[in-house]
């Protein structure tokens, strides 16, 4: 049975670049810094042969040349912002790597551009949401972008299998659940999941766990709404107005 291996190497300050292994070939994700990754791939004994990226920002793509200068057969995928890109991926691009299927998404909102991507390994889904979903929690908003762009994407996230896989691109989710349980301090799987994660990394996590605790999957119940509008002070009359109050809300917690 082909079997994918994922791995999280940790760079920067908080980032996860995610490295996929099926044999001895190696698909990295949002590779933000070249030298955790070399170090990884040489202690593996692995060679890599794709780069997918999100978005353009530095953390994301810094590593990626040097990279390259070390596997220059190594392709790079990504939006047509992203200089260093080799394929060109848009909404619906449809991907192979070492045989396993993959589709990029869309999915604006964190910034205009920014690109999810869906791996398939024949049992479940691996989505890697780089800064758009978070564990617990969402993307800041860069300009040029909307926040109602990125309900938009949060709501066909939720179409994907429950099982499916989330890997985000930081790990944020310890500050995130402090966010979650000043919005529902009465949920109890908000409470747990904070207990776990201030003392072991939380990612990846399942779709279905982020719909009993991210409050941004959760802007369509009555308790979050009826939360939000008093914090705020104001009415928001439909499931996008709430998520948007809890983007701004999210913007000034301490």
């Amino acid at each position: 049975m082909n079997t994918l291996d994922i791995t999280a190497i940790p760079a920067l300050d908080d980032n996860y670049i995610w490295l996929v292994r099926h044999g001895q070939h190696a698909l990295l994700i949002d590779p933000g810094e070249a030298q955790p990754v070399l170090d990884y791939l040489r202690a593996h004994h692995l060679s890599p042969t794709q780069i997918w990226v999100t978005h353009q920002h530095g953390d994301h793509i810094g590593g990626i040349a040097e990279l390259q200068r070390h596997y220059p057969d190594c392709r790079v995928f990504g939006a047509d912002n992203i200089a260093l890109a080799d394929e060109i991926v848009q909404d619906g691009s449809q991907m192979d790597w070492q045989g396993f299927r993959a589709e990029a998404w869309h999915t604006a909102g964190h910034t205009a551009e920014h690109i999810c991507y869906l791996l398939h390994d024949g049992r479940r889904s691996h989505f890697f949401c780089g800064d758009t979903l978070f564990s617990a929690g969402c993307g800041r908003i860069f300009p040029h972008s909307r926040a109602e762009w990125l309900f938009q994407s949060f709501q066909r996230i939720q179409t994907l299998a429950d099982d499916t896989l989330l890997y985000p691109a930081h790990e944020y989710t310890a500050a995130n659940l402090r966010f979650a349980q000043y919005i529902e301090p009465d949920n109890p799987d908000i409470a747990a999941a904070a207990e776990k994660a201030a003392c072991t990394p939380t990612l990846p996590v399942s779709l279905a766990h982020e719909k009993r605790i991210n409050p941004f999957l959760r802007a369509h119940l009555p308790q979050v709404r009826q939360r939000a509008e008093a914090l705020c002070g104001r009415a928001l009359p439909s499931d996008e107005a709430v998520f948007v109050a809890l983007r701004e809300l999210k913007n000034t917690f301490a």
